[in-house]
């Protein structure tokens, strides 16, 4: 289940920055939800597991305030993911999520506003269980989540939305886990 409303930017498979996972997880697909001003700003676990969450170090590079991406969607509902190098300079928190029930961790990355700069978690309390769709944090006016989920061999994913939909926290399904079935 998505982890948060807003209108997803890109949906990307390629190998795991070193600099932002800590584990070998050799692969990754990873789903970027742009979170506008008229989105609820509160995240939710999109499937059951222990959380545990770290402040990252903002990468010192050029900036824009994330307004001018805002003013895009609103205007033509049309965003350039591949210019929007300033995400990396705002406060990050990578949130872990380790499920038994999928056998494997996956990640929750929040990108706050530059202008705003402000992600609160609900609880600040380490390795809490938490429910599917039990809201974990909130952050302010215009940001950005990435849903990160490692690939293996064991368990499969089947998207189930596009690039430029738009979906909610806590009811709209982003992927459908397939299990392959042992004889």
């Amino acid at each position: 289940i998505s982890p948060a409303d807003g209108k997803i930017l890109k949906i990307s498979k390629s190998k795991a920055p070193e600099t932002l996972l800590q584990e070998e997880t050799p692969d990754f697909t990873k789903i970027s939800i742009f979170m506008n001003v008229f989105d609820v700003h509160i995240n939710r676990i999109p499937y059951p597991g222990i959380l545990s969450y770290r402040e990252l170090e903002p990468i010192d590079s050029f900036n824009k305030p994330m307004l001018a991406m805002e003013n895009s969607i609103v205007d033509d509902l049309t965003i350039d993911h591949d210019t929007a190098e300033y995400l990396h300079c705002n406060q990050r928190v990578l949130n872990k999520i380790d499920s038994l029930d999928l056998g494997f961790s996956y990640y929750v990355l929040q990108i706050a506003d530059y202008d705003v700069d402000s992600i609160t978690p609900f609880d600040l309390s380490s390795h809490r269980a938490y429910q599917q769709n039990e809201r974990f944090s909130q952050i302010r006016y215009g940001s950005q989540v990435d849903l990160i989920i490692p690939l293996d061999g064991s368990t499969g994913f089947e998207l189930l939305l596009e690039e430029g939909n738009h979906v909610e926290a806590g009811v709209d399904p982003l992927l459908k886990i397939k299990r392959p079935f042992s004889v």
